[in-house]
């Protein structure tokens, strides 16, 4: 196999620059090469671990070069990266709970009987089908949808952090060709590879994928009931705990340290911590974790363990938190008593999209009129912020939007 570490640490080093498409610098005649040369080297792998020849050629035919956005994307994870309020208003606003509550009458059925089946709420389902794909709009995009055997090879030839998980996502995407569950031009996903509405990456396929339209297919890409029964199994399969919430917003006595840790609910209200809704806990035995993601003048939470189960499908407690908010909210929950501790006054996703509007309006801002705040609407906001003399923070606020409408 070539040792491909040097070759990549050039590719990553470009990625970084600032502004700069590197088509021109890795496409070309030598970085082909390499890479080809790196798919002919893999094949004895995969056939080690099942794949047949044809299955490897059918996966590879038209692959001939690095997918270079796939190394630019893997720099960002926003679960990791974003203050818990910026990420949390881009997924969790009265736009994702309006869909999810339509896609809750639309799918009524198949959801009561994946209830039945996995024993997982349905709102929970909902949550993260809006958080990986967007209820599938996301499905729906050239450019954030990938094809899954050129994302992985890249990340496996070109991504040395990354390498050891993109081989073996890699062979298992390979597995999926091989049983005939997707054809080829539909083995799409993200730049990690991560597959279909509910986005499994394909080990956890391979391991929890389900067939529930019957129609013999356990096809996560055109099957909305799939999609969501395999995320009910891979959530029932780690220890979801049927007819119990993900955790409770509370509040916490001022003045008083807390120590860490898992502890019951009573041993907790010992300690002075109260429901924010008022209401009783159900179970005061239940162990429970505190959580405060935005510091002691943010909300705080009392984690069940179906908030580390949520984690099983993104190792993140913003992702889990996003989860188990929306889930609420589609189930008519009015949302959070104690609001985030943003450093300016929250604007509506409609307030959103017209602040992006006028951005367009004015010059600042070329992107999609969608109410999400990403780099390029942050970017905006900070050009029109240092033009006007404000201070450039590049946060979507109501002060910012008070101007903007003057202009």
């Amino acid at each position: 196999m070539v040792n491909s570490s040097a070759f990549a640490k050039r590719i990553l080093m470009v990625v970084a620059a600032a502004g700069l498409s590197f088509a021109g610098t890795v496409n070309n005649a030598a970085a082909d090469a390499r890479f080809q040369s790196w798919i002919a080297d893999f094949r004895g792998t995969a056939m080690k671990s099942g794949i047949s020849a044809a299955t490897y050629s059918r996966a590879f035919a038209g692959v001939t070069d690095i997918d270079p956005e796939v190394l630019q994307k893997a720099q960002f994870q926003p679960e990791f990266t974003e203050p818990v309020w910026g990420y949390l208003d881009n997924r969790v606003n009265e736009q994702s709970i309006a869909t999810g509550r339509e896609m809750a009458r639309k799918y009524s059925r198949w959801l009561s009987a994946i209830e039945k089946s996995f024993g997982v709420d349905r709102n929970i389902l909902l949550a993260i089908w809006s958080m990986e794909t967007n209820f599938g709009e996301i499905m729906k995009r050239d450019d954030v949808m990938r094809d899954a055997v050129r994302s992985l090879a890249t990340l496996a030839y070109a991504d040395p952090k990354r390498a050891k998980y993109a081989r073996t996502q890699l062979i298992a995407a390979m597995k999926i060709l091989q049983t005939g569950d997707i054809d080829r031009s539909h083995l799409t996903g993200s730049w990690a590879g991560a597959l279909g509405h509910t986005q499994f990456i394909p080990t956890s396929y391979l391991a929890y994928a389900v067939d529930m339209d019957g129609n013999g297919k356990r096809d996560i890409w055109n099957s909305v009931p799939d999609a969501l029964a395999t995320a009910a199994n891979l959530l029932h399969k780690n220890g979801w705990e049927p007819g119990r919430t993900w955790g409770y917003e509370v509040v916490l006595p001022a003045g008083r340290k807390f120590p860490s840790g898992s502890r019951t609910v009573a041993e907790w209200q010992s300690l002075g911590v109260v429901r924010a809704n008022g209401k009783a806990f159900p179970r005061a035995n239940e162990k429970v974790t505190l959580k405060v993601p935005d510091g002691r003048q943010g909300p705080s939470f009392l984690m069940t363990k179906n908030f580390y189960v949520l984690k099983n499908y993104n190792n993140a407690d913003k992702y889990a938190l996003g989860v188990g908010l929306l889930a609420d909210q589609i189930g008519g929950s009015s949302g959070l008593r104690q609001d985030w501790n943003r450093p300016f006054t929250p604007i509506t996703m409609k307030e959103r999209e017209e602040l992006q509007s006028h951005l367009r309006e004015l010059g600042y801002y070329d992107g999609k009129v969608d109410g999400k705040i990403g780099d390029s609407s942050r970017n905006a906001i900070q050009a029109f912020q240092k033009q006007m003399g404000l201070d450039p923070d590049g946060h979507p606020s109501m002060e910012l939007l008070t101007v903007i409408r003057k202009k």
